[in-house]
């Protein structure tokens, strides 16, 4: 019978460099488990996998249509009428675009839906920050019943109060004008001004009250320290605010419709529809044609093409506005 060996002085394998085999199993194993899921939830790598998926999945369902409508656009009616042609036309045909640019009157709708929205947006940008900055540090009677209403007035939808709005505007003439649009935008309501005077008042609120109370000192009153302090400080909300108002003021196209019934000058929001009833119109007079979809999926990509220009020259200040205002708090 083998004589057995104490363990204390069993001998053990070692490497060349002289450390047990069994330790390099043992660090591998717990490097491998903080690789895989982290030393802290959000820092593995199954979460980051998990998150890029997730990312992908989101990008697949914006981008997808976009894509679609311009390779629609682009095709001729070989390709049009080929059902192997899904995504990569043959050719390049661009009759399509130029026909959309002519029927939507391009250029002269763009310059009138630029300057309403860019006069909207400087509007609410100046006179909802006002309303933020009482809601958020003056005192005044009802002030909480005016909050309530306030938010009352951003949850109610539009469509509740656009008959009143539309017999006010009846009664003063101000249908087929601009001035139904541009008004409630002066005294910082109109399209969400509800929301931007909640952003406001989001971060006037998170601002110190040294600030105020020294000016105050110098002998500022409200209005001072409101256009010499706190406007300073608030311009990333002032571009959130604009960037917000300027591109849901461009594709609005509710509120147009509504006022702008026989007017001549219409903004590229109400393109779609004024398009597609030219077309209703062609083929009740000579039959359904194969570039109808893709008369419409040009003018959808002209008209979402200047917001979109916007955003990639202005995405970054956006994303700091969003974060220093709260809104992803």
């Amino acid at each position: 019978m083998a004589k057995q060996i104490p363990t204390a002085n069993r001998p053990t394998w070692k490497s060349r460099r002289g450390f047990p085999l069994h330790w390099f199993g043992r660090t591998g194993l717990r490097k491998t488990k903080q690789v895989i899921l982290g030393k802290e939830a959000d820092k593995g790598l199954l979460f980051k996998l998990f998150l890029y998926v997730l990312l992908l999945d989101t990008a697949y369902i914006y981008l997808n249509p976009l894509f679609y409508m311009v390779t629609t656009m682009v095709k001729d009616a070989v390709d049009l009428l080929d059902p192997a042609v899904q995504w990569v036309p043959r050719t390049i045909y661009m009759g399509t675009l130029q026909d959309a640019w002519d029927m939507l009157k391009y250029v002269q709708s763009f310059f009138v839906s630029l300057g309403l929205s860019t006069t909207i947006a400087v509007f609410q940008t100046l006179f909802c920050a006002v309303a933020g900055y009482a809601f958020a540090r003056l005192q005044f009677p009802f002030k909480r019943l005016l909050l309530f209403g306030l938010i009352l007035s951003f949850i109610i939808p539009p469509q509740v109060t656009i008959l009143p709005m539309l017999i006010a505007a009846r009664e003063l003439g101000w249908v087929n004008t601009f001035y139904p649009l541009l008004l409630p935008a002066l005294f910082g309501h109109g399209l969400k001004g509800a929301l931007f005077v909640i952003i406001y008042r989001q971060f006037f609120s998170t601002q110190p009250k040294e600030l105020e109370e020294a000016a105050r000192i110098d002998g500022a009153g409200a209005f001072k320290v409101f256009y010499r302090v706190m406007m300073p400080l608030a311009r990333p909300a002032i571009i959130v605010v604009f960037l917000f108002s300027f591109v849901w003021n461009w594709n609005d196209s509710y509120f147009p419709s509504m006022f702008l019934i026989n007017s001549d000058l219409t903004p590229l929001s109400m393109g779609i529809s004024q398009v597609s009833s030219q077309l209703s119109a062609l083929e009740q007079e000579s039959g359904p044609s194969i570039f109808s979809e893709p008369l419409k999926m040009g003018s959808s990509f002209l008209i979402i093409l200047p917001p979109i220009l916007l955003y990639i020259f202005t995405q970054r200040y956006f994303v700091e506005g969003v974060e220093r205002t709260g809104l992803v708090e």
